[in-house]
Formats: structure tokens, C-alpha cells, sequence
């Protein structure tokens, strides 16, 4: 038994290979990321989510504003860190394309609300967040960005299939098509950011009015701050009325993050892959990744790409596939704890993401 841990162990990537991730290793972590919606199966099953309205007392809980920025910070930390970190597998961060580095600038864009802006200056409270929940937030994030970082430094990876007419996946010319889906994309991503930021802002807005509703009632049963906390908005939720952005659906603001990380993947054709970059910023080492076999769900991304002659910006579509996936089922308990919390009448038939659908 010790002898197979040990080889295991040892055939593990070494940190070098991984911070940044070397053109190897990058193949395994997207091979493995692609499958994260297997795991979400789970959450499907189990409602157990000890963050944000559901979450509950626990020694292993950590404050929600710190929680929540650590476990939001770590994808553009290690993004920027694998982008400028010399590598004799890519070009350096300055020789990068300005295509690669505007879709890096859009995500930390977003994880810069996320991991700042939201928790420390918009929410007016945070729930504390269970220690496993921000562990895996943060392994998620990591790998997410890990996947992303390679991309956007040029690494070219074969995909099987491949509805490309070269092997590598790359267009074989440059289409009207190629050049209108990036522009397309900037736009849907700013959409969706700012959907997603003005829900968030309305919901936090409810919670800071009934707060202040039930501070001025200084009722004995439902005191705000009650439980511990000095924050009268401590654990203070309402169930959002049925109109503006909440009028057919009670997560809105997930909506618009799917909307805004589609609109990243469109914007993502527009990267430049290493071997298609010029050949004074070549190197001498050719950033290749291993090929990679598709997950099945993602083939019908390849195909799309094949079919408009564009670059596929695999890590990207991973990425949406892997947020619905992952939020979808929060957002189904969610409006269940709404209707038991509330009743079936204030949640007014609204579907948790889909409009008027009760089980979604």
C-alpha cells in the first residue's frame, strides 16, 4: 500500500510544472475540469450548501465577507501570476497578442466585483461560509484559471475530434464571421455583467430595506442582529417582489452570469493560439499540448467552431458548461427554501431560472 502511494505520489506534476502549467500538463487539468459536471450530480441530490441564506452554525465556518473574497480572488491571482510568469513554452506576457490580453482583462474585470466590490462595499451582510465550501470554491477557481491561463498564453491543443480542416484546431483563414464573433461577444459579456450586477444591487437593496423595517418595529422575535452579530442586516432575506428584473424568475442574477460567460467564449474566438503568432515571438520550445478527447457535451462546440472557421475557445465553453452546471442546482434549492421560508404565494409561481416552471 505505501509503495502505491508513493508512486502515485511521484507521478503527480511537480509545482514547477504546474504554477504555471507547463504545455504536458495542461491537457490532464483541462481533461479533468471538463468533467466537473459529474460532480454537480451531487448537488442535485443533497441540498446541504452552508453558505449565504442556507448556511448554518459551525466551528468550521469562516466569516462570509473574508471567505467569500478568498475563495473569488484566487482565480485572477493565479490567472495574472500564470500569464506573466516567464515560460520557455510561450511567449512573454508583452508579446502576447492585445486579443488575449482584453480576455483576461474581462475576467478579472469580474472577479474584481466579485472578490472586492460585492462583499466589501455592496452586500450589506454576509452569512458566514462553511471552511469545505470555500475550499472547493477555491480549488475550483484555481483549475478554472489554470485551464484559462494556458489558453491565453497561445498553448495549441489538439482536440478529438476535430471538426477543423487542421489538425491543431486552428481556422484556416480569417472569415468576416471570425472578425463580427468577438465584438458580438464583448457586448453580451457587458450585458451580462451589468444584469448581474444590477440584480445583486436590487437584492441587496430589499434586504437593507427590511432591516430598517424591522429595526423601526424593534420587534422581541425577529430582531435583526440577533444571533450574534452586531449587523442589523445579519441574516436579514426577503423573497424579491415579482417585478422589474425578479418579475418571471427569482435568480435573475445567475441568468446574467451564464449570459456574460457565453458572451466571454464568443469574445474568446478572437485569441491567437501559439502557432499562429509571429515568428519573432516564437520560441525555441513550441507550446503544444498533448491532444485532448472531448468530453460529449463540448463536441457540439467543436463542431460550431469547425463549421464558422473559427478558433474554439475550449477552456472558455468549459467554463459556461461548468458555472450552469454548478449554479443550476443552488438555484433549484433555492426557491424551495423561498417557498418554505415564505410560502408558496410570495414566490408566485415564479421557476428558479426558468420562467414559470416550479421544479426550475
Amino acid at each position: 500500500m505505501g509503495a502505491t502511494i508513493s508512486t502515485c505520489w511521484e507521478a503527480l506534476p511537480s509545482a514547477t510544472e504546474l504554477f504555471p502549467p507547463t504545455p504536458a500538463v495542461y491537457t490532464p487539468i483541462l481533461c479533468c475540469f471538463q468533467y466537473f459536471p459529474l460532480i454537480t450530480v451531487v448537488q442535485w441530490i443533497l441540498s446541504w450548501h452552508p453558505a449565504g441564506k442556507t448556511s448554518s452554525q459551525s466551528i468550521f465556518n469562516i466569516p462570509g465577507r473574508i471567505a467569500w473574497s478568498a475563495m473569488e480572488i484566487v482565480g485572477p491571482i493565479n490567472l495574472i501570476y500564470c500569464m506573466v510568469t516567464p515560460s520557455p513554452y510561450a511567449p512573454s506576457f508583452t508579446d502576447l497578442p492585445v486579443s488575449n490580453i482584453l480576455i483576461a482583462t474581462l475576467y478579472c474585470t469580474h472577479y474584481v466585483n466579485r472578490a472586492i466590490i460585492s462583499p466589501f462595499f455592496s452586500a450589506p451582510s454576509m452569512s458566514p461560509i462553511h471552511v469545505a465550501i470555500m475550499s472547493s470554491a477555491m480549488l475550483f477557481n484555481w483549475f478554472n484559471s489554470a485551464c484559462l491561463a494556458g489558453w491565453l498564453r497561445g498553448y495549441t491543443m489538439p482536440t478529438i475530434p476535430s471538426f477543423h480542416t487542421a489538425s491543431s484546431g486552428i481556422p484556416s483563414s480569417r472569415s468576416t464571421v471570425a472578425d463580427f464573433i468577438p465584438v458580438v461577444g464583448v457586448i453580451v459579456f457587458a450585458m451580462g455583467m451589468a444584469g448581474n450586477i444590477y440584480s445583486e444591487t436590487a437584492l441587496f437593496q430589499l434586504r437593507r430595506e427590511e432591516a430598517e423595517k424591522r429595526t423601526a418595529k424593534k420587534t422581541d422575535d425577529e430582531t435583526p442582529g440577533r444571533q450574534g452579530s452586531g449587523n442589523k442586516f445579519h441574516k436579514v432575506y426577503v423573497v424579491p417582489p415579482s417585478r422589474g428584473v425578479f418579475r418571471y424568475i427569482l435568480y435573475p442574477h445567475y441568468v446574467f452570469e451564464w449570459l456574460e460567460w457565453i458572451g466571454f467564449a464568443l469574445a474568446g474566438t478572437a485569441v491567437v493560439p501559439f502557432s499562429a503568432l509571429p515568428t519573432s515571438v516564437s520560441t525555441s520550445s513550441v507550446g503544444i499540448a498533448p491532444p485532448l478527447r472531448l468530453a460529449p457535451w463540448l463536441v457540439p462546440a467543436a463542431w460550431a467552431a469547425g463549421k464558422l472557421d473559427v478558433s474554439l475557445p475550449l477552456p472558455a465553453v468549459i467554463f459556461v458548461v461548468n458555472a450552469v452546471t454548478n449554479m443550476l442546482p443552488h438555484a433549484r434549492w433555492g426557491r424551495k427554501w423561498y417557498i418554505e421560508k415564505f410560502g408558496e404565494k410570495a414566490v408566485a409561481g415564479r421557476g428558479a431560472v426558468v420562467p414559470g416552471c416550479a421544479w426550475m
